[in-house]
C-alpha cells in the first residue's frame, strides 16, 4: 500500500520518495516492521491467551523438563501471521502474482492450522482438526499454486542468461520469457531437471501431462513441508529458529534469481519480477526472529498448528515459485530427519509386532528430538540408546539451529559446486 502512495509521490518528485522504488529499502522496512510488530503485539497477545485459558496440555512421556510447560498459551502462530502479512501489504507491490500467493498461502494454511488448535484448545479434543480434514486443505493449497504458475500469463522465466563484455560495455543477453515446468537440481552442472521429460511417453498430450505432474508434484512439497515443519515443533524456538534461517536463505536465492546480472554469472534461471519475493522473504525473518523473543527457552508462548503448519507452507510454495523445491531436502534438512525419523519408527514398529508379535523401536522417541530428551537404558526397547543421559532443551535447540545454518550454507553453495 505504502509503495503506491510513495510511487505516485515520486511522480510528483517528492523529496525521498523514490527510496520506494529499491527492494533493498522496502526489504530492510519490512524486516524491521515485522519484528516491531511481533514484539509488540506478542505480549497483548499471550495476555490475551491467558486469559482465554488457552493453555497447552501436556502429557507425561518422561521427557527432561516437560511438564514445566504445562499451561503455557498455545496458538501464538497468530502472531507470526500478523507480522507477517501488516509489513507485506505495506510495502510489496500487490499486484504481484508471486506476492498474491504468498499471502494466500499464509492466510490458507494459517486458516487451517487455527481451526485445528481451536479444535483442541476450546473443545477440549486433543486429535484437533481430523487428518483427512487437514490433507484436504494442504492439497487444496497445493492445486491452488499450482495451477495459478501454470494459466498466469505474469508467470515466467528466462534461461540461458549470458553476458557478454566488450572493451567498453556490458551486454545482457537471455532467451526469451517462456513459461517452463524446469526447476534447479543440486550437484550437477546442467542442472535444470525438465517435468516434460516425465512426460515424454505422451508425445500429443505431453503439455498437458507435464502440468499435471507438476501439479501433483507441487501438492506433495506443500504438504510434505507443512507437516514437516509441525512436527519439528515440539522444543522452545526451534521451528521458528530454522525457519528464520531457511528464510534468509530463500529470500537470497530470490534475489539472485531475480537479479540478470547475478543470474547469469551463477548460470541458473532468471525469474522477472519475484524481486517482490525479497520483501516476504524479509517479513518472514523479522516475524520467526520476533516470535522467538517470547518463544525462545523458556517459552512464554508456542506456536502451535497455527504457525508451524503457515511456515511449512510458506516455505514450500516459495522454493516452487522460485524453481528451487529440489533444494528443499537439503535447506530444509531438519524438516526432513524429523519427519524421516517418526516413518521409520512407525514402520520399524509395525514391521516387528507382525513379524515377533513384539513392536521394537529404533529411537527412543519421535520426533527425533524427543530422542535426545529421553534417558536411556530405562527398560526401553530402542535399538538406539544413546544418549544415555537426556540432554537439555536448550543445548538441543542451538545444535539444531547449527545444523540448519550449516544447511544453508551448503544450500547456497549448490548453486556454484557444480
Amino acid at each position: 500500500m505504502l509503495y503506491y502512495l510513495f510511487d505516485y509521490l515520486h511522480k510528483l518528485n517528492f523529496p525521498g520518495a523514490g527510496m520506494f522504488q529499491y527492494v533493498s529499502f522496502r526489504s530492510s522496512m519490512a524486516v524491521v516492521f515485522a519484528l516491531l510488530i511481533s514484539t509488540i503485539i506478542g505480549g497483548k497477545i499471550i495476555c490475551m491467551l491467558q486469559k482465554k485459558q488457552v493453555g497447552e496440555v501436556v502429557r507425561d512421556l518422561g521427557l527432561e523438563g516437560q511438564l514445566s510447560k504445562k499451561g503455557t498459551p498455545t496458538m501464538g502462530g497468530i502472531m507470526i501471521i500478523i507480522s507477517i502479512l501488516i509489513p507485506v501489504l505495506l510495502f510489496a507491490r500487490l499486484n504481484n502474482v508471486y506476492i498474491v500467493l504468498m499471502l494466500i498461502t499464509t492466510i490458507w494454511l494459517g486458516a487451517v492450522g487455527f481451526i485445528d488448535d481451536y479444535i483442541k484448545v476450546f473443545k477440549k479434543n486433543k486429535d484437533g482438526l481430523n487428518g483427512k480434514a487437514k490433507i484436504v486443505g494442504q492439497i487444496g493449497l497445493g492445486l491452488i499454486v499450482g495451477l495459478t504458475l501454470y494459466l498466469s500469463p505474469d508467470v515466467m522465466i528466462r534461461e540461458n542468461v549470458k553476458i557478454q563484455k566488450d572493451d567498453m560495455t556490458t551486454n545482457v543477453v537471455h532467451s526469451p520469457a517462456v513459461k517452463s515446468t524446469k526447476t534447479t537440481i543440486p550437484f550437477f552442472k546442467n542442472n535444470n531437471l525438465d517435468y516434460r521429460d516425465l512426460a515424454s511417453f505422451m508425445s500429443s498430450h505431453r503439455t498437458a501431462v507435464t502440468w499435471i505432474i507438476f501439479v501433483i508434484i507441487t501438492i506433495f512439497i506443500v504438504t510434505a513441508v507443512s507437516n514437516g515443519a509441525n512436527l519439528t515443533d515440539g522444543l522452545d524456538g526451534l521451528a521458528a529458529g530454522n525457519s528464520a534461517i531457511i528464510g534468509a536463505t530463500l529470500g537470497i536465492l530470490a534475489y539472485v534469481s531475480s537479479h540478470v546480472e547475478y543470474a547469469a554469472y551463477l548460470n541458473i534461471m532468471y525469474i522477472p519480477h519475484c524481486e517482490e519475493l525479497v520483501i516476504f522473504a524479509s517479513a518472514f525473518i523479522g516475524a520467526t526472529v520476533g516470535f522467538l523473543w517470547y518463544n525462545a527457552f523458556p517459552a512464554q508462548v508456542f506456536m502451535g498448528d497455527t504457525g508451524s503448519l503457515t511456515l511449512g507452507g510458506i516455505i514450500a510454495v516459495f522454493a516452487i515459485i522460485i524453481h528451487k523445491e529440489l533444494l528443499l531436502p537439503i535447506l530444509c534438512g531438519i524438516f526432513f530427519v524429523e519427519s524421516l525419523s517418526v516413518i521409520f519408527q512407525v514402520t520399524y514398529f509395525k514391521y516387528t509386532k507382525k513379524k515377533t508379535g513384539v513392536g521394537r523401536r529404533i529411537f527412543k522417541m519421535t520426533p527425533l528430538h524427543h530422542h535426545f530428551q529421553k534417558p536411556g537404558n530405562v527398560g526401553l526397547d530402542a535399538i538406539l540408546q544413546k544418549p544415555i543421559c537426556p540432554v537439555p532443551e536448550s543445548k538441543i535447540v542451538v545444535r539444531f539451529w547449527l545444523i540448519g545454518i550449516v544447511l544453508a550454507v551448503l544450500t547456497i553453495a549448490t548453486l556454484k559446486m557444480r
